[in-house]
């Protein structure tokens, strides 16, 4: 979607969704192609001579988009999809999408827009940018390899947004917002590492770790499109770690899907990290969203009735669920060996109401994924049942003191 302007909206108070414009040529992400990481010496020579290193080109446009067509009837339909370019199938694919435009407001002119971030200026002299190795919704990233102080030597991510693109307010605040997310969030296992960000007069620049294990897409796609059963358990349980912990923080992910969590190493054991916070917002636990953001496979039915907090991440999380117990074929059953409390697990969590949806901390807790020995932790709803109690009537908090 465009850029939404409003934020929140009261609980019971529901925007009718946008129609549709025609979607633009722009290609899914699933089917986009991906450059492999290149290797540590692979790098240029300094490219401020102009924005953008040679063979580098420009970013998309900052801003909040979602994803047309609506979510199809089968939750693994993307898989299916890169399953067959992948094996060279002629079969047709799923329709190109593409941004659509919403109702962002009149835009400001270049001359209004203060695009002065306050990040350091000297990017060039810390580190020398290398090849793309990405491409999301707001920029762009390509490697680099530092030249000074703890990082010199070492390989980063570097993310760079247009000052170009930046047309709007809007899209100023959501640059702002992401590089504050992920410093909040910044120091968890299975998050990110953000190291600094910078800024010239032509670019902003997200400096971050560098995961050269891949998507977890494409692990996805090597084991032929589904995980075993204990497999999947383990890549589920980390990603529920890191999305409980969000929750916590107040920060709804809101683009959850395998593009977006990388493995840091190619071990078949390396750690998990969750990317791309560019459409991520601040929220508290008893506000409601209105923006129409994400990627249509993985939206939540609320988030396209304009209503939404952090259940919206739950939703996005057993579509992935289902993605790596299915087998996306077009011979078999779909569930051919899944066990009953992994596909319990995944109705819990696709439940169209969300109010009847687990939390990421009863996800843990569920029968499925059930560790005695793993700390679980503390659950969002903890704080929204605390907030409804103080501001509950003297009344009705004498009343719930009798009943409990």
């Amino acid at each position: 979607m465009g850029h939404c302007c409003s934020k929140g909206v009261n609980n019971d108070s529901i925007t009718p969704i946008d129609h549709p414009k025609q979607p633009t040529s722009q290609p899914h992400p699933a089917s986009t192609p991906r450059h492999p990481p290149p290797d540590s010496s692979s790098f240029t020579c300094s490219p401020f001579q102009s924005p953008l290193p040679a063979g580098v080109a420009p970013s998309p446009s900052p801003g909040r988009k979602f994803r047309w067509p609506l979510p199809p009837p089968s939750p693994a339909k993307p898989i299916m999809s890169a399953i067959k370019r992948r094996l060279g199938s002629g079969m047709q694919a799923p329709p190109k999408e593409g941004p659509t435009s919403g109702d962002g407001g009149v835009k400001a002119t270049e001359r209004q827009l203060d695009k002065n971030f306050g990040y350091g200026k000297n990017f060039g002299a810390k580190f020398e940018l290398g090849k793309e190795v990405g491409r999301g919704h707001f920029g762009h990233t390509c490697c680099a390899k530092g030249k000074k102080g703890t990082l010199k030597g070492k390989v980063v991510a570097v993310k760079i947004i247009s000052k170009a693109k930046m047309t709007s307010a809007l899209a100023i605040e959501d640059v702002r917002r992401e590089v504050k997310i992920l410093k909040a969030l910044s120091g968890h296992k299975h998050m990110i590492k953000f190291h600094d960000a910078f800024e010239d007069a032509n670019n902003v620049y997200i400096v971050m770790e560098f995961c050269e294990g891949g998507e977890l897409l494409d692990r996805i796609l090597s084991r032929g499109g589904r995980y075993l059963e204990e497999d999947a358990k383990t890549i589920v349980e980390k990603i529920l770690n890191i999305v409980a912990f969000c929750h916590l923080q107040g920060v709804v992910h809101r683009d959850l899907k395998p593009e977006n969590f990388l493995f840091t190493t190619r071990e078949e054991d390396a750690p998990l990290k969750v990317i791309d916070f560019g459409l991520s917002d601040f929220v508290r636990p008893d506000q409601r969203l209105n923006d129409i953001v994400g990627s249509a496979y993985y939206v939540a039915p609320e988030v396209l009735h304009r209503s939404y907090n952090v259940e919206g991440d739950m939703w996005s999380i057993g579509v992935i669920t289902y993605i790596l117990l299915s087998d996306p074929n077009f011979h078999d059953s779909p569930w051919p060996s899944v066990s009953p409390e992994a596909k319990d697990f995944v109705r819990r969590l696709l439940n169209k109401d969300h109010r009847k949806r687990m939390t990421a901390a009863q996800a843990l807790t569920h029968p499925w994924l059930h560790d005695e020995n793993r700390p679980v932790p503390l659950d969002i709803l903890i704080y929204k049942l605390v907030k409804s109690y103080l501001r509950a009537t003297p009344l009705k908090r004498a009343a719930l003191k009798v009943i409990f």
